[in-house]
């Protein structure tokens, strides 16, 4: 980091979170590993996945670009789990991090499109590499509501 760069914030580790976080790394989902294993693992950014920050933990954490991506699955879309989303979203942005939040439907579906909003949010423009355009999307996972590559990162950041 040079001299004029911004650090990213601290935000306290909770030792109670690293064993759920490790549980988590370890049953990850299926668009979670895909996401991981095909973009996010060797991307030139450095990202962590299942994160503690503060009281929650992220799916995906780039600190050096204050960071955090969510997918969602099914699970997600009743009104209580969309409040907490709210309200969690809202918890992370107060501490300066900018969130983006995709479902599972559209990591399987539309993974291209999918890699290059988080190029555009890591402040990259244009497509995503071409070797993604050739990666197989993986179909047939179950149609949940989409929220249609909808993002919080928007807000100003």
């Amino acid at each position: 980091m040079g001299m004029n760069a911004r650090r990213p914030p601290y935000l306290r580790y909770r030792h109670d979170l690293k064993a759920r976080a490790r549980k988590l790394r370890r049953d990850q989902t299926a668009p979670e590993r895909k996401l991981w294993y095909e973009f996010l693992s060797f991307h030139r950014q450095k990202f962590c996945r299942q994160k503690p920050l503060g009281a929650y933990i992220a799916d995906f954490y780039c600190a050096e670009k204050q960071l955090v991506i969510e997918l969602d699955g099914d699970s997600h879309f009743t009104d209580d789990a969309e409040r907490y989303d709210s309200i969690r979203t809202s918890a992370l942005r107060s501490r300066s991090l900018r969130v983006l939040r995709f479902t599972n439907v559209e990591v399987m579906q539309e993974f291209e499109a999918v890699c290059g909003r988080i190029e555009e949010a890591l402040g990259k423009a244009g497509k995503p590499p071409a070797r993604f355009a050739r990666s197989p999307l993986v179909r047939g996972a179950a149609q949940a509501p989409s929220r249609r590559l909808t993002s919080a990162a928007s807000s100003g950041h």
